[in-house]
């Protein structure tokens, strides 16, 4: 009698619906933001998988990639080139997997649609002599009061909403006066420090103040959860501030450039931004905090003035360093 074969029967071919997620939980824990997923999973479920969501991986064709992207790729541009992009990220899945040997939503797929212009949109900001201004306007306001510290707090370390929202006490450090945002919260994964101007020292103290439960967050809600992710956008537009939170940090960078003496390398590290391209990065030997430290105090002085400076403001703040190198900091070993 012939012994019964010990092999597995190869595995089943997905329909593309049930491989998008599967990738969707393999990226899962890469992406900082749970709204990643829901965006992945909403643009494909809307646009892709009418057509090609109940077909196995194996049977899409470059006439189906066309199907999806045809009809939103003059109309809804950025929501377009997105669902491509996932398109070819689940199929490149799918010639990992060995049932596949091309994938029609490569980038070759671009040379039969339309080319489109390159549009990029700048998050609303207000000029850096608005700040002030508008950071009173919110302290005078009848919002909640840890809504109003936090981003108060946000403008003062030019950080992005993310990481104010979901800061804990555990990451402050009174004695240094330093805020360490771990590299999970940062979107080049890497820990960044923050110098705390005395400013930003004073916002923490007030709500610690208000901490009666020993809460981990910093800023948390009437629910104990965190704030939510539109609760910045929500105040701003209230009181008529033409702004969104990732704005100020540009309202930050327009000062810095315009107002103060500071190099490229060191405001760029103010704003946990790459410093160069790889081989920099791999070289950069310190994050320039003592220098960063001064340009923190600089700007919380200029939001001090709770008024509307205009033009005023545009008045050069010298370092107390001889800053001339733009990348004195990017030293080879």
């Amino acid at each position: 009698m012939a012994r019964e074969s010990s092999r597995k029967p190869p595995p089943s071919i997905p329909t593309f619906a049930e491989a998008c997620l599967h990738v969707i939980e393999l990226r899962r824990p890469t992406w900082s933001n749970a709204k990643h997923a829901y965006q992945w999973r909403n643009t494909l479920a809307t646009y892709a998988n009418p057509v090609t969501g109940s077909k196995p991986v194996d049977e899409i064709d470059g006439g189906d990639v066309l199907a999806v992207l045809t009809p939103i790729w003059t109309v809804k541009s950025e929501t377009a080139r997105r669902v491509r992009q996932r398109l070819e990220t689940v199929l490149d899945w799918a010639v990992a997997q060995g049932w596949r040997l091309d994938n029609p939503a490569g980038r070759s797929s671009l040379k039969v649609l339309p080319k489109l212009p390159k549009v990029k949109n700048h998050h609303p900001a207000l000029p850096y002599g608005d700040v002030p201004a508008a950071l009173e306007r919110v302290r005078q306001s009848t919002a909640d009061l840890v809504t109003k510290l936090s981003l108060e707090f946000l403008v003062l370390t030019a950080a992005r909403s993310g990481g104010v929202r979901l800061a804990k006490w555990s990451e402050v450090d009174w004695e240094s006066r330093t805020w360490f945002v771990p590299a999970s919260r940062m979107k080049a994964r890497r820990e960044h420090r923050v110098p705390l101007a005395v400013r930003a020292l004073e916002v923490l103290s007030k709500v610690r103040n208000l901490d009666e439960d020993g809460r981990k967050l910093v800023f948390q809600g009437h629910s104990g959860k965190p704030l939510s992710n539109m609760v910045y956008v929500t105040l701003l537009r209230r009181l008529g501030i033409p702004a969104v939170p990732h704005g100020f940090r540009s309202s930050f960078k327009g000062w810095c450039i315009e107002c103060t003496d500071t190099p490229w390398v060191v405001r760029e590290a103010a704003l946990a931004h790459n410093l160069g391209n790889s081989t920099e990065t791999a070289y950069a030997r310190s994050d320039l905090f003592e220098r960063r430290r001064w340009l923190m105090e600089s700007w919380a002085d200029l939001l001090a003035s709770r008024e509307d400076l205009g033009n005023s403001a545009a008045v050069t703040v010298h370092s107390p360093w001889n800053l001339s190198s733009q990348r004195s900091q990017l030293v080879t070993p």
